[in-house]
This record gives C-alpha cells, structure tokens and sequence, in this order.
C-alpha cells in the first residue's frame, strides 16, 4: 500500500468535483419540484451560507484542498525513490503551486486583459499557495513539529480574527463581514478586484489562506497515515496474517482510526465554534477542523469501501472525474457547455414544458462535461499540475 495509487482518492475526488460540474444545481432544481421541508433543506445544502455557519457546499473547497494533501506524502516518497535532491522537490513544489495560480487567473479572465477588474484571488491559487505552505513543511519537519505547528496556526489565527478588527472600520464586530481584519488586509495589499461587497473583501484573499495551509496539513497527516506499517496493531496483524487477508485487516484498522480521529476532530471543532464561529469565507480555525472532520470521515469510508474491500468498479464513473478535475474545472469556464447542452437537450426541455425544463436542462449540461470527461478517459488524457 506505501506507494500504490490509492483509487480511493480519485474517486472521492471525482464525487467533490461532481457538485461543481453542476450536480448541486440538479439536486436543487429536482427539490423545486415537490417543494416541503426536506427538500427545502436539501436545496439550501447546495448553497453557500451567507456568512456564520455551513452547508454540504461549504465543504467541497475544503475537501478538495484536504485530498490535494492525501496525495503529496505518496508523491514525496516516490521522488525519494527516484533520488531527487531537496532543490529538486522543492523545484516541482514551486513550480506546481505557480501553474496553479496561473491558471486561478486565467480561470479569472487573464486573457481579456482587463487588469483593472481582474480578480487574482481565486480557488486554484489558494489550492496552490496553501498546498506549497503544507508541502515545504512536510519536507521540512516531522510529524509532531508539524502537529504544532498546526496548533499554533489556528489558534493565533483565531485570537487575531476575534480581538483584532479592521483598523478601517470604526465600532464593528471583528467577525463580521465590515470589520474582519482578513478584508482589511486584503484590501491593504491585495492586487485587482475583491469579489464581494464592493471590492472590500474577497474569500480566497491573502490572511484566509494561512489556516487553509493547515486543511492542506490535515489531508498530508492523512495520507502520511495511510501510508505506515508500523502501527502496533497493524505491525502484529502483518506478522500474524498474510496476502489479502492480511491487508484487509491492515486496511480496516486504519480506516477505524481515522473515523475515531474525525469524531474527535469534530468535537473540538464543535466545542470552538461557539466562541470563535464556523465561517468558510474568514476559512476559521472551527471550520478547518469541523470540515477536516467531515474530509477525514469521507475519505476514510471511501478509503475502506474501495481500496480495503476491493469494490472498486461503481467507482469508475466518479474516478473518470477526479483523474481530470481541474480539467473540467478549466473547461466549463472556458468551453461553451451550455450552448451544447441547449443544442442537444433544449428541444426535449421544451416539450416537456416549464416545471421540467430546468430539471433536463441542469442534467443535460452535467451529462455533457461528464461525456467530455469519458472522451479524455478513454484516450488517456489527463492534465497533471
């Protein structure tokens, strides 16, 4: 298992991803058929909460941050394998942080170069810049100093978000939108437009990224985790079992412990909220925890099902997905899906009248970037970062 390419995380890639293909939008669409309280929660659950709190939305960025860091500890041990110096490593981190946020800009509109309201805050680069932040700290330093060193992010994160407010903005509450220090800052010093609240702050700014390098840190602890043989009790199984049934037994332990670790996780999240609140456009310190808990939890069950239980082939259309995830990141703000989706789906909408068109034409264009997705699959063309 140290270095084999875990379908696992590909997969829960691709189930992340699929909301943002547009799978949120069909579950709403399909909740506004048959409107009563269940499907109303549903529906608010593939929204972004306006400020305090979280909805299932709330938890893609996070989670897809979280499995970027799974994979860097399999990656560094294959780099060490192949003898790569330290300049070396360091070499492809940079580099890979840098195309990241070449491409957040790009996705921002950097080729109608209207610099003047190009936004260079984007989810790719807070991707690149919090994973760099992890990477360059699990090269450089053990397990325990890193765990501190996660302790000490979020923690003085937290103290500077609720007792220092925006200098700017006179008798405001430091942990709301007016007079958060994170806006302050990035109004100070961070180049082109801020997307909300009339260019005065932006959610993927500058001070919000320092605890979103520590969701990056959770997914490395994870994926350093899952790559240990010498637990005690998974030291003893490997001594006592062998071949399949031995890394079954291996495999169920470990997603046990990261289950307990996610409930544990959460807990101390829960706990901290009530002082410091769940907000993923400040990125807080209780929501780095309560949404690593959900990631951990989410990796660990898809973990157990697919690499440890072997069930891997009602995966493959989700792996089909988080093989090319910034691909079709890339491609719908590029491509023109929804024309296709008009051209091939729009008459059929219209028959089927007003309460279904949205429904068929939500569910055309995700079974179109699914279906360009399949084409780059079956020819084996992946973009790689």
């Amino acid at each position: 298992m140290k270095n084999q390419r875990l379908m696992s995380l590909d997969a829960l890639r691709g189930f992340d991803m699929f909301f943002i293909m547009g799978l949120s939008g069909l579950v709403a669409t399909l909740c506004a058929l048959w409107p009563n309280p269940v499907t109303d929660a549903i529906a608010h659950n593939m929204e972004h909460v306006a400020w305090d709190g979280l909805t299932h939305h709330d938890t893609i960025f996070p989670l897809f941050l979280f499995l970027a860091g799974v994979s860097f500890p399999f990656s560094y041990a294959k780099q060490q394998e192949l003898g790569y110096s330290k300049a070396k490593v360091y070499a492809k981190i940079f580099r890979r942080a840098a195309m990241l946020i070449f491409l957040g800009l790009i996705y921002n509109g950097l080729f109608r170069f209207d610099f003047e309201n190009l936004r260079c805050a984007s989810v790719l680069a807070r991707i690149g810049i919090a994973w760099m932040g992890a990477a360059l700290l699990y090269v450089n330093f053990g397990v325990k100093t890193r765990a501190w060193i996660s302790v000490a992010i979020l923690v003085g994160y937290a103290l500077l978000s609720k007792y220092v407010g925006a200098p700017d903005v006179v008798d405001a509450d430091p942990l709301s939108r007016e007079g958060n220090l994170v806006g302050y800052i990035d109004r100070m010093f961070m180049p082109g437009r801020l997307i909300y609240d009339n260019n005065t702050f932006d959610p993927e700014g500058l001070f919000s990224t320092l605890p979103a390098i520590v969701t990056a840190m959770l997914g490395m602890f994870t994926g350093e985790f899952v790559r240990k043989d010498n637990l005690p009790s998974v030291r003893r199984t490997a001594e006592e079992g062998s071949g399949r049934q031995e890394r079954f037994s291996v495999g169920t332990r470990k997603a046990g412990y990261m289950g307990l670790a996610a409930l544990g996780m959460l807990a101390v999240g829960l706990v901290w909220s009530l002082v410091f609140p769940i907000n993923k456009a400040l990125w807080t310190s209780s929501f780095v925890l309560v949404v690593g808990s959900y990631s951990l939890a989410m990796f660990a069950l898809f973990y157990y099902i697919i690499d440890v239980r072997g069930w891997q082939k009602w995966s493959l259309p989700l792996r089909v997905i988080g093989l090319n995830s910034i691909t079709i990141y890339m491609a719908q703000a590029i491509f023109d899906f929804n024309g296709l989706t008009r051209y091939f789906f729009g008459g059929v909408a219209r028959i089927c009248g007003d309460d279904w068109r949205q429904v068929i034409m939500t569910g055309g264009y995700l079974l179109i970037s699914w279906l360009f997705l399949w084409f780059l699959y079956r020819k084996k063309i992946f973009l790689k970062v």
